[in-house]
């Protein structure tokens, strides 16, 4: 019969195990219990862990057919977080292999469902898993665990391009992708396509390479004062202008920040303000919602003008000490910001529409405030 499993987890949901394992139609999967321990919730993550209980059951699957291909990948996903193999006996007396995690790993949060994992994490955990595999011969998996919360954040992005609202008056044409490559992951990611796609004749190139540089997506807000007519900015050194050679390194910016995972872009918008600046945003209006450069990367941006009580004492430096923001704010008039345009003195795409934007919309703004 081979080694017998016992999965207590997220695993016991099919779709995440055919995106571990490839196609788990050669498995089967039976309901048991493994005495003497409780499935919980962590408060690390969408995920559970086991405890040690002597008058609980832990209810999970009795997994049998696995191959030795099937469990190399397994081993692989489950130590990318902390977790390896332990022989265990369940209800029945039979022994089975139990991923466990290493101790103390995690904090213990309260009992965890798999229907409402499946519901409320299920999707983006699947696709995040299916990135985590490809890793498989190339990154260890510690190298990946450290990755991960970048790869569960484009795995959120890919959920956010399933409802994007542009694209009128464009092809719908069919692309046919015959190959892909990811040369370089780590923070970022770039990746190489082979494929062909429709022309506007109707006939179809020839297969051409691609490269793409994948992050995830981006909020970024203005905030600005209606009453007193002022915006604030932010200062940071930025690596695009290092390493295209930029004279300018310290660049002037609207408040940004990535998308954590299940985070709607507004309130992104309005985390970032406080990590950066110490800024409660109120009313929020949407500037746009764009690509930064479609022709290379697939960067999303949430654009916001967000209203702000901007007094003089609202400038100063910010940032997190954990992700090692070194940020600077800068209170600007609407006059003074528009000239800045004029003069061309700001190179942020961002920043310049939303000023247009506001210049746009000003009026409207300020009779509302």
């Amino acid at each position: 019969m081979g080694q017998l499993f016992f999965f207590f987890g997220t695993l016991r949901d099919p779709a995440l195990l055919d995106a571990v394992i490839g196609n788990s139609s050669h498995v089967t999967l039976t309901p048991a219990q493994l005495p003497g321990y409780e499935v919980c919730s962590v408060a690390e993550g969408p995920f559970p862990t086991i405890l040690a209980n002597e008058e609980a059951f832990a209810e999970g699957l009795l997994v049998a057919g696995l191959r030795a291909e099937d469990v190399s990948r397994l081993d692989y996903y489950e130590s990318a977080f902390g977790y390896s193999l332990h022989s265990k006996a369940l209800d029945d007396g039979r022994q089975a292999q139990v991923y466990f995690p290493q101790p103390d790993l995690w904090t213990p949060d309260g009992p965890w469902s798999l229907t409402d994992w499946s519901r409320d994490h299920g999707r983006l955990s699947i696709l995040a898993a299916l990135e985590v595999m490809t890793y498989q011969g190339t990154k260890s998996p510690g190298e990946v665990g450290l990755m991960f919360p970048m790869i569960r954040a484009r795995a959120w992005a890919s959920m956010n391009a399933e409802k994007s609202i542009h694209g009128a008056r464009t092809l719908d044409g069919q692309v046919t992708v015959a190959r892909t490559r990811r040369p370089y992951a780590n923070y970022f990611a770039l990746d190489e396509y082979d494929l062909t796609h429709e022309r506007f004749d109707g006939g179809t190139t020839p297969e051409v390479m691609r490269a793409v540089f994948r992050a995830p997506d981006a909020t970024l807000v203005l905030p600005y004062d209606p009453v007193r007519d002022r915006v604030l900015l932010v200062e940071q050194m930025r690596m695009g202008p290092l390493a295209r050679g930029d004279r300018v390194l310290w660049q002037l910016e609207p408040v940004a920040g990535r998308l954590d995972p299940g985070e709607a872009p507004q309130d992104a918008a309005r985390r970032e303000a406080f990590e950066e600046a110490s800024l409660q945003i109120g009313d929020m209006f949407s500037v746009a919602e764009a690509y930064c450069s479609p022709g290379n990367s697939s960067e999303f941006y949430y654009i916001y003008v967000g209203f702000a009580d901007l007094p003089d004492t609202a400038s100063g430096t910010g940032g997190l000490i954990s992700e090692q923001e070194d940020i600077r704010s800068h209170i600007l008039s609407f006059e003074e910001l528009m000239a800045m345009c004029d003069r061309m003195e700001l190179a942020n795409a961002p920043l310049i529409t939303s000023a247009y934007w506001l210049a746009r919309h000003r009026s409207r703004l300020r009779a509302m405030a």
